[in-house]
């Protein structure tokens, strides 16, 4: 069973989004839903923190601390099309 990380460094500015909805379509988790007018932060907890969001969010909106396990880094390289996952510049590969 899946159990909620109960602090994460997820925050979401509402003022600045514009409504793309790339954070509901790149979130494993479902943690953004679609709004009328803005996107709703639907499920906090089930963050975790991959950085997906904060990446594909073009006006800023969602800022997260990634790194959870390589979790960010396998995200990076399916969005980037990269054959393997790095864990930042320079490094041959972490997972």
């Amino acid at each position: 069973m899946f159990d909620s990380y109960q602090s994460n460094t997820l925050q979401y500015d509402p003022v600045k989004c514009i409504n793309c909805g790339m954070c509901t379509t790149v979130c494993p988790h479902a943690v953004f839903s679609p709004g009328d007018k803005k996107v709703e932060l639907a499920n906090y907890l089930a963050c975790m923190e991959c950085g997906a969001c904060q990446m594909n969010c073009p006006t800023g909106a969602i800022t997260v601390e990634s790194g959870v396990g390589c979790a960010y880094a396998m995200f990076y390289a399916a969005l980037t099309g990269k054959d393997e996952p790095t864990c930042g510049t320079g490094d041959d590969g972490c997972c």
